[in-house]
């Protein structure tokens, strides 16, 4: 029996995209979430789990090549850049499983207000 082992630590991946996605919003939330998601599936080939990886760690670690506390509309331009190539490259192994999944959360962390209408 062959054991593998991983160099990624999920469940701290897991705390500073939870801190980073309940700051930012839903909308800003989902593409990080399916790539969190596309870098947990098996499917995924390593070579797009290793891009994932650089793409989410630039993204939740305190390093940044351009600080956004000194340049705060530029700061963050080079993490959605990341964010966006890392996901047009691995969108393909997002599964209807990995998008119901991560729907399920953001519900959870953003409940939508619900309307009813009150007929006279």
């Amino acid at each position: 029996m062959k054991i593998q082992k991983t160099m990624t630590d999920y469940e701290f991946l897991w705390e500073k995209i939870t801190d980073y996605a309940k700051s930012v919003g839903r909308t800003a939330a989902r593409p990080v979430l399916l790539l969190y998601y596309v870098l947990k599936s098996p499917d995924t080939p390593s070579s797009d789990k290793m891009l994932i990886v650089a793409a989410l760690s630039y993204l939740v670690l305190p390093i940044d090549l351009i600080s956004a506390k000194h340049l705060p509309i530029i700061g963050w331009i080079d993490e959605a850049a990341s964010l966006v190539y890392a996901y047009k490259k691995v969108c393909r192994h997002i599964t209807p499983d990995i998008e119901s999944e991560v729907d399920n959360i953001l519900e959870r962390w953003f409940p939508e207000l619900k309307y009813e209408l009150i007929e006279e």
